[in-house]
């Protein structure tokens, strides 16, 4: 087992106080933070987009139930990865688990060792899903410097991309080395590059450099 990440903790939505407990005993110890509720309406109200971590979510409670829950979540835009759990499992609530996207649907008395693979999973979610989102941020940061070049700029951009020098690329726009030059300056500042293989693998749409 990874240790977890200190900012990594698991939301337990679960209405049998002893189960709460016992879960938050064993994660616990195994150096998981846990934060607990008692009903899917008390975790909804406290819900916060930037929390980080899972949820551990149990399907049959009073009022709203586990997989009611788990949908609402999704509307929200929560990526927070859910882990079911269920003393009456079935096919068609497993089934309607997996369908919202839980890494695994859990039958009680709960398998410790499977609990902590599927937590596991869930980190490795977690993870992708962040890097995903951040690729995303850096992709439309930089369509957007793209969006701000003059029509020229972008022309000049297009023949740096392709390999061609200044000369050339002056002869081919009617203007001279010096404006190619100028053109070129502004554009990578713009862009907020710091060279020419920076801007290759931005325009290849390789973010990872962006800034």
């Amino acid at each position: 087992m990874t240790t977890p990440a200190a900012d990594f903790t698991i939301y337990i939505v679960e209405d049998d106080a002893s189960v709460r407990d016992a879960l938050g005993l064993l994660l616990g110890l195994r150096g998981y933070r846990t934060a607990i509720f008692a009903d899917a309406e008390s975790f909804l109200q406290a819900w916060r987009a930037d929390w980080h971590g899972c949820l551990l979510l149990d399907i049959r409670m009073p009022g709203m139930d586990g997989l009611t829950l788990q949908r609402r979540l999704l509307d929200l835009g929560c990526r927070l990865p859910a882990i079911v759990m269920s003393g009456h499992g079935d096919v068609g609530s497993a089934r309607d688990a997996f369908k919202s996207q839980a890494v695994d649907f859990l039958e009680k008395p709960l398998d410790h060792g499977r609990l902590l693979a599927a937590i596991e999973e869930a980190g490795q979610r977690l993870t992708a899903t962040q890097r995903e989102q951040a690729h995303d941020a850096r992709r439309d940061a930089f369509a957007e410097r793209l969006a701000a070049l003059t029509p020229r700029e972008r022309e000049v951009m297009e023949m740096v991309v392709a390999g061609r020098h200044n000369r050339e690329i002056a002869e081919a726009l009617g203007i001279s080395a010096r404006t190619v030059e100028v053109h070129k300056a502004r554009m990578m500042q713009k862009l907020r590059v710091d060279g020419l293989p920076q801007l290759i693998r931005l325009s290849l749409g390789h973010t990872d450099e962006a800034r």
